[in-house]
């Protein structure tokens, strides 16, 4: 029935200036637009709606990810823009912070100013 409906994704702001900045600026996704109700950028296609909500309740898992052709690069180019990657206990991740699966994909998590857990992911 949506198989071929463009799909818009969520994510909550407490504070849409620094959402603004961080979605837009350091991941370097367009702005399509902006109101009181939310932050909207344009990603390939796909739109993503940042939601001015009162308060962010951070989910404990990832709720938004990127594949990417090299995740090192990724990691650098986010990290030069004052990005840092997430490490979590029991996962065992490399000095960049890539955890590899037991298929040979690879997974880095960083979070983004309400504390919602973001990820890039590298493919095999």
């Amino acid at each position: 029935m949506l198989g071929s409906s463009d799909l818009v994704a969520f994510v909550g702001t407490a504070d849409a200036v620094h959402a603004k900045h961080f979605y837009g600026d350091v991941l370097g996704l367009p702005l399509e637009s902006e109101s009181e109700f939310a932050v909207v950028f344009k990603a390939p296609g796909t739109t993503l709606r940042v939601t001015v909500v009162e308060r962010v309740q951070p989910a404990p898992y990832t709720v938004l990810g990127w594949g990417v052709e090299d995740i090192a690069a990724t990691i650098g180019a986010l990290a030069d823009q004052g990005v840092k990657f997430a490490r979590f206990e029991g996962v065992e991740q490399d000095e960049l912070g890539i955890w590899t699966a037991p298929t040979g994909d690879k997974v880095a998590w960083f979070k983004d100013p309400d504390g919602n857990i973001l990820s890039v992911s590298q493919h095999v």
